[in-house]
């Protein structure tokens, strides 16, 4: 992700106004999403990100409803439990024709739905005139199509644009946009019934309403490239029944949890149905674009970590990730996209500034942490699935990923992967905090490249960790022995060159002449998670991480309160990310450190309760948390955001000390705690090799009582004290 920037090449997203103090309604289906305001409208304006997009492009950027000519009063807006469905209630208000009382508000009733399904907006509204007497009723959309490329709406400028031609027909209008990349791209309106009026930026629908009286209006709004395909309005029902068969379909796969507190279930239930929402199904199997709405794409690192999350709900998601991103592995070198043999997909991009290289994201690789951390899902997977047929096609790219990490991404041969700033324009930093000033010494200055990023480290020490296990399974017994030798020299240089006992944790980096940045941060903590540092030492970073510079009392933040460049607003030095403590999260149940981990998913959940629809979004500012108050919103955070929306599954697991294995079958809780406010925990359906297991979790006390209440399959379950 980029954000903030120390120089124009960073991408930088104006901050012009608050995306989430707005509490837009977002819809996604495949390649197409929707942010849409609490009336069902699209607000046009600088710095809105309000649209119906499909592949980096915004198709239509306004989009409002008028009852003769008046804006309607809100009844009431959201969006349903699975995100299938927008759901909005209006009315009109009082009015007056020459100072009397024509109609008083709360008369006609508009119920207005929509959904997405295969590049297309569906929309009904249902009307309804509950007086006493007829009323004849017009009803105004008004819309407009800007075709503006993703990178235009986070604010850059173009010097040239292509051309936008209008086509009016009885039923709709048809917008087209020949791009300077030779694509032309459409949005097709259609109603039904046929407008009374038709123009370039609006359409005029009279209705005669009797007492009581019922109507209906149907619009189609298709986005798509090529020649246009006419989209009935009138198929709003069809398709809304095939779109909630599909994500029945989807979510069926996964997990389902259940818990004795009501809100925390209405936060599980809205990060599940996020992450189903932000699943695309490509060729390779289902994988989850990063978020709305900026980056709503494919991102390797984001899908990484997103599938690492949820793997012990869905693995079939961590497969389709795998797979995606082994078919888009770079093979050669392509310095203008930051790409080198072996090395994992940063971001990819399909508008027309990434066709024409007015930016380098169209294939771009300019992640240092991905490449590792394929290899890591692919070991994970492998450990809860035993899945020996998918690694085995996967090898090869688990070997070239391997090689890219030794021989690429050692620059020097000193044994530590480095990044230097891109070489195409792209980013300046590339670990996962990849804003221009997020990587700096005690004193505040820059940190000069080839940068080793500490987190990194620990990546690539449990990528040969896993890689290891994998070749020992695929036969290959001296390459697995060589691996896991690899991985303890790394482990033992890493200590040497990152422990930094004047400050109690590990370096944030070494720099390019190998000084270390003697910062606190919460890079120290996703160590925990790969299990590169000793437990004596793991234990003096989680301390000091839930000390008052860090914890916030709903997350830990990004660097310590007492760091040179520390403030609370900022994207990375400072700020609250949920994956971020997810992450942080495993890693305190890796070395068993359950009293801070209960502290931090009840954080992390009171946060959640306090957000719109239960919903954490991307990051929150780190201030203190105090009496009465609730996170401060970070003002373009995205939300949804996929590996935030996974953070509470991830952080319940590790509470759980949920460790599932395929070969053989069986399920493990170890240590298994939960916080106060949770008294139970029912997972049902929860897969083990070919089992499918209910299991009920019970806090008495500090104890936690497991039992089995049902069970499809022999797989083995234990509990370690």
């Amino acid at each position: 992700m980029t954000l903030a920037p120390t120089s124009p090449i960073e991408f930088y997203i104006p901050g012009t106004s608050s995306i989430l103090e707005r509490r837009p309604r977002t819809l996604k289906h495949g390649d197409m999403f929707g942010v849409f305001d609490h009336f069902g409208d699209i607000t046009f304006g600088e710095g809105s990100a309000d649209g119906l997009y499909r592949k980096d492009t915004r198709h239509l950027c306004a989009l409002r409803l008028l009852i003769d000519q008046r804006g309607p009063l809100l009844l009431s807006s959201t969006v349903q439990d699975d995100n299938g469905l927008l759901r909005v209630d209006l009315t009109n208000p009082d009015f007056f024709e020459d100072g009397r009382l024509d109609l008083p508000r709360d008369t006609i009733h508009i119920a207005r739905s929509k959904f997405l399904w295969n590049d297309v907006c569906y929309e009904r509204l249902g009307i309804r005139n509950f007086g006493s007497a007829p009323r004849q009723l017009a009803l105004t959309l008004s819309y407009k199509a800007d075709f503006a490329d993703i990178f235009e709406v986070r604010g850059q400028k173009r010097e040239r644009r292509g051309d936008t031609r209008t086509e009016l027909a009885r039923d709709g209008v048809t917008f087209s946009y020949r791009g300077l990349d030779g694509v032309t791209r459409l949005t097709a309106i259609r109603f039904a019934p046929e407008p009374a009026e038709l123009a370039e930026d609006r359409a005029v629908f009279r209705f005669d309403m009797p007492a009581r009286g019922l109507a209906s209006l149907f619009i189609a709004i298709s986005c798509e490239d090529g020649a246009p395909k006419v989209t009935p309005a009138r198929r709003f029902f069809v398709c809304l029944r095939a779109a909630h068969r599909a994500l029945r379909r989807s979510v069926h796969r996964a997990a389902s949890i259940e818990t004795s507190n009501q809100i925390f279930n209405e936060v599980l239930r809205r990060s599940t149905a996020d992450l189903y929402m932000l699943l695309t199904d490509t060729e390779h199997g289902p994988f989850p674009y990063a978020g709305i709405p900026w980056f709503s794409t494919a991102f390797g690192r984001d899908a990484i970590i997103t599938a690492l999350e949820m793997m012990w709900l869905d693995p079939a998601v961590a497969r389709g990730v795998l797979a995606f991103l082994a078919a888009t592995q770079a093979t050669e070198f392509r310095p203008e996209a930051d790409a080198e043999p072996g090395k994992i997909l940063h971001e990819m991009r399909a508008g027309e500034m990434a066709r024409l290289g007015e930016v380098p994201f169209a294939l771009y690789y300019g992640s240092v942490d991905g490449t590792a951390l394929f290899v890591v899902l692919a070991g994970r997977y492998f450990e809860q699935t035993g899945d020996v047929a998918t690694l085995r096609r996967l090898w090869p790219h688990v070997e070239a990923a391997l090689a890219w990490i030794d021989q690429h991404g050692d620059r020097d041969g000193d044994g530590f992967v480095e990044y230097a700033a891109g070489h195409g324009g792209g980013l300046t930093n590339q670990g996962w905090k990849d804003s221009g000033d997020s990587v700096f010494h005690a004193d505040g200055g820059d940190a000069e490249g080839p940068i080793a990023l500490c987190e990194v480290q620990g990546y690539v020490y449990a990528a040969k960790r896993h890689a290891s296990a994998i070749a020992a399974a695929l036969g290959l017994a001296s390459r697995a022995e060589a691996l896991r030798r690899a991985a303890e020299r790394l482990r033992a240089d890493f200590e040497d060159a990152f422990w930094c006992e004047d400050i109690g944790t590990y370096a944030l980096a070494l720099d390019g002449r190998k000084r270390p940045c003697r910062v606190r941060s919460s890079n120290a903590g996703q160590l925990l998670f790969s299990g590169i540092v000793s437990a004596e030492r793991a234990q003096r970073v989680a301390d000091q991480l839930m000390d008052a510079a860090f914890f916030t009392g709903w997350g830990i933040r990004t660097i310590a309160a007492s760091e040179a460049r520390y403030n609370p607003m900022s994207y990375h030095n400072g700020s609250v990310w949920p994956h971020d403590n997810a992450l942080i999260g495993l890693g305190l149940a890796r070395y068993g450190l359950k009293r801070h981990l209960q502290r931090l998913l009840s954080g992390l959940f009171d946060a959640a309760a306090h957000m719109d629809l239960r919903r954490l979004p991307e990051l929150f500012c780190g201030f203190r948390r105090s009496r009465g108050k609730g996170p401060t919103l970070y003002p373009v955070a995205c939300s949804p955001q996929a590996w935030s929306c996974a953070a509470p599954l991830s952080l319940l697991q590790a509470c759980l000390g949920l460790d599932i294995k395929g070969q053989p079958a069986s399920i493990r809780f170890r240590q298994p705690r939960l916080p106060e406010f949770l008294d139970q925990v029912i997972l049902r359906a929860l897969a083990a090799g070919d089992s499918r297991l209910d299991i009920l979790l019970r806090r008495h006390g500090n104890d936690t009582a497991v039992n089995v209440i049902g069970r499809a399959g022999s797989a083995d379950v234990g509990v370690t004290l």
